[in-house]
């Protein structure tokens, strides 16, 4: 006997107390019942159910032997295939016939639930989620922390408080149940109703539990019989759909007496619960009412010292048949192994006036005390007086023992599930009876919103995890284990320039253009806008630089205008080193343009004025080298090349070479011409204001343009540094058009390599330097003399130096 489950045939006698002693419903009939015991096996269960029908010590069958009383209803068992065994019988003899009616009824019961049947012969609502919170004493408590209510609104239709559970302190137990119907076609069995809700809710219940803590990684425990079958087919392809995998299943016998423990311990040795493993802490439990019970005794088997229990990290999901119960032989145990349980339970309320009915049950005062002294001396471990028997004083039963004093995994005093459904179920026969005897259908539908009262725990300290792996953190995603199930998958980190900012993303993806990924790729950052601004200390410098080498220009294009009468400055065609020195000023100048935001016409403007003022400076200094050189030729006895000395030549050799180059950028800007862009590419960390040069082969013509001047200037000069002028330029040009070329030479390879502000320094460098070698070979010396040495600067030294 399990003492616990005496309480169900309380509730049946309770329920038919009730409604004998209320005068609106079934006047003049009065209600009696029967109990008979199923054993827990199918062929006592088919004698019982027969017994019931033909009522006779040696039954014959389709007689009746003796006087009957009229049989109106029968409650099943507390499994369904129990019920499924009397429903064969009593569909044969269609007993009994009130399903009708049954299927009409609709009223509020006592504790203000409504009580009706669906189109399946089920009953409507739901399923109550409760935390179980054990304690020392081997008692425990139930906390409701949420519901299914499928017939609800749909944003209710699944609640669940998580901040209300208080896990156990190494985080223990989940549980959650269900019945599952091996028959489900209300055509095979018309009479039979089930007084519990649709199970299709509860594997939903299940599923949106798992997912909403993440456990994708499970152990499964199912009863060893064709509804755990069931179960565990439903659930596994549900669970699969929704990426959740079962580490292991694990089959518990359909019968472990626990009375036997002999027979319990040969059975349980073969049963394996993994307590030590660490990557699997979720366990699904489907089971009946005493399967907890046969569990505990595997548990017991695996760990007789319960050394384990404080540092059992596991968190078991039990089905709605399945209670907190011990026979007894467990009474001493304790159910620690289970200690933060959250159970999916059938929807019950207190029954009012149910706990002061049982607190009323005494051995003396029952009439027929044979059955209530059986457990009694079970619940209490003690013993009635027998005539002829010496029981010990302390062993004796006095009948003054409390059922309130019972562990509550021995007998409960509040209303159980299980005694919930008896309650209504007792109550759907008398209402369907009352109205068959009024030969009317009464449909009675209320409805109360009541709100449940929570307890008040503390939320949990951390959640237990539940996956073959750890969950892939933001910044990594999954990768497939080759010959693993999908749950189980490497976490590696995310490409380069991608992110994951979730936990078990399939795949990193790309942050938007204008955002990068953080140092941990696990979210994106705004990319800061830039470019070479007057404001940062490279743009200042670079800056300085352009506007003192322009100045230092200008001064000495003064110098060179206050000495133009001397021999020094009109000796080197003063024409020439004027337009020289002014389109050198504008070279050092032309930076400016390259720093600051970029504009339209800054963007238009800044290549096309640095190409044709090079390509004027560089005329200049080809027109000087070939004046020197023409001239030298011309003195030459009997030369053509008297004509070709003069300003014309020089001044025709400038216009020529620079007005190419002025068409070259006349094409550029003409066809393509640059334009401001917001380069996001080139850096990861910033977004480049940039002038786009429109065409990279007009912008290379007119940079392979002035290579060409500047190779032909180094040339000629190259070839006339060793004529035999005092005033000869072409050593200092030749030494400055070196300078000049391995500037730009150096340029061209670190340009294509730069990107952003680098490569604007890179060609304002470049100009700078190759200006300023311009600048301080060609002229220095001569300023050197006219400043310093203006003893030098005259005829007859120079004419001296010639000779």
């Amino acid at each position: 006997m399990v003492t616990k489950f005496y309480q169900h045939a309380l509730a049946l006698a309770f329920a038919v107390k009730e409604i004998n002693e209320d005068l609106q419903i079934l006047p003049n009939v009065t209600l009696g019942f029967h109990i008979y015991d199923s054993y827990y096996d199918a062929k006592m269960t088919y004698r019982t159910t027969l017994d019931l029908l033909f009522k006779s010590n040696s039954f014959l069958l389709n007689y009746k032997c003796t006087r009957q009383k009229n049989l109106i209803a029968i409650l099943g068992g507390l499994g369904s295939d129990i019920s499924f065994y009397m429903a064969d019988i009593l569909g044969l003899y269609k007993i009994p016939q009130l399903h009708p009616y049954l299927q009409r009824v609709s009223f509020n019961n006592s504790a203000g639930d409504t009580v009706s049947f669906n189109d399946q012969k089920e009953m409507r609502g739901g399923f109550d989620v409760v935390h179980m919170v054990v304690f020392p004493n081997r008692s425990f408590e139930r906390v409701k922390i949420g519901w299914i209510h499928p017939y609800g609104p749909q944003e209710d239709e699944f609640v669940f408080h998580d901040d209300m559970i208080l896990w156990h302190r190494a985080f223990n137990q989940l549980t959650y149940g269900a019945l599952v119907p091996g028959k489900t076609d209300s055509t095979l069995v018309p009479s039979f109703y089930s007084m519990v809700s649709n199970e299709a809710q509860q594997y939903l219940g299940i599923l949106k539990l798992l997912q909403h803590f993440g456990w994708t990684w499970i152990g499964m425990f199912i009863h060893d019989n064709d509804n755990g079958q069931k179960f565990l087919k439903t659930m596994e392809a549900l669970l699969f759909q929704n990426g959740i995998c079962t580490a292991y299943r694990q089959k518990i016998p359909q019968r472990i007496h626990l009375d036997n423990f002999e027979e319990m311990v040969e059975i349980t040795a073969y049963i394996d619960v993994p307590l030590m493993d660490r990557k699997t802490t979720v366990f699904l439990l489907y089971g009946e009412s005493v399967t907890l019970a046969q569990l505990r005794t595997i548990l017991f088997m695996q760990d007789p010292g319960n050394k384990l229990k404080d540092s059992f990290m596991k968190v078991w999901v039990m089905t709605s048949g399945i209670d907190f119960t011990l026979p007894f032989l467990q009474r001493s145990w304790d159910l620690d192994f289970f200690q933060g349980a959250i159970s999916f339970m059938f929807h019950s309320r207190e029954l009012p006036g149910f706990s002061e009915f049982l607190e009323g049950i005494k051995p003396s005062k029952t009439k027929d005390q044979s059955f209530l002294k059986e457990f009694w001396e079970r619940a209490f471990d003690c013993s009635f007086p027998v005539p002829g028997k010496e029981i010990e004083k302390n062993e004796m039963c006095t009948g003054k023992e409390r059922l309130q004093d019972l562990p509550r995994p021995l007998f409960e005093m509040g209303t159980t599930t299980h005694s919930y459904s008896i309650y209504n179920g007792v109550h759907a026969a008398a209402h369907a009876l009352n109205a068959m005897l009024s030969s009317q259908s009464r449909q009675r539908v209320f409805r109360k919103v009541k709100t449940f009262e929570l307890f008040e725990l503390q939320p949990w300290q951390v959640c237990p995890l539940s996956v073959c792996n750890e969950q892939c953190h933001p910044g990594k995603q999954k990768k497939k284990k080759e010959g693993e199930k999908f749950c189980c998958y490497d976490c590696v980190p995310c490409p380069e320039g991608e992110i994951s900012n979730k936990t078990d993303m399939e795949k990193c993806f790309k942050c938007p253009e204008d955002q990068y990924p953080t140092k941990g790729k696990d979210d994106c950052i705004h990319k800061t806008v830039t470019y070479l601004s007057y404001k940062e200390v490279l743009g200042i410098i670079l800056a300085s630089i352009s506007i003192s080498l322009s100045l230092i220009t200008a001064h000495i294009l003064g110098i060179f205008l206050k000495y133009r009468d001397t021999p020094l400055v009109k000796a080197n065609n003063r024409d020439l080193t004027y337009i020289l020195l002014i389109s050198l000023y504008f070279c050092f100048l032309c930076p400016l343009l390259f720093i600051g935001q970029p504009s339209k016409v800054t963007c238009l403007l800044r290549q096309p004025i640095f190409g044709i003022n090079f390509s004027v400076a560089l005329s200049c200094i080809l027109a000087k080298t070939l004046t020197v050189v023409v001239a030298f030729m011309a003195t030459r006895p009997g030369s053509n090349m008297k004509k070709w000395v003069g300003k014309r030549m020089a001044t025709s050799i400038v216009l020529f070479f620079s007005l190419i180059q002025v068409g070259l950028c006349t094409i550029w800007l003409g066809t393509f011409p640059p334009f401001p862009q917001l380069n996001v590419h080139s850096v990861t960390e910033a977004i480049i204001n940039e002038c786009n040069e429109g065409s990279p082969v007009m912008f290379s013509c007119v940079l392979g343009y002035m290579g060409f001047l500047s190779l032909a200037s180094f040339f000629v000069a190259f070839c006339a540094r060793r004529l035999p002028d005092s005033f000869n330029e072409a050593k200092f040009i030749t030494f400055s058009m070196l300078v000049f070329c391995s500037v730009w030479l150096l340029f061209v390879p670190t340009y294509l390599s730069s990107t952003g502000k680098a490569l604007l320094a890179v060609e304002i460098f470049s100009i700078l330097a190759s200006s300023a070698g311009l600048l301080g070979c060609i002229f220095f010396p001569k300023c050197y003399i006219i400043l310093l040495r203006p003893e030098l600067n005259t005829k007859d030294q120079l004419i001296r130096r010639k000779d």
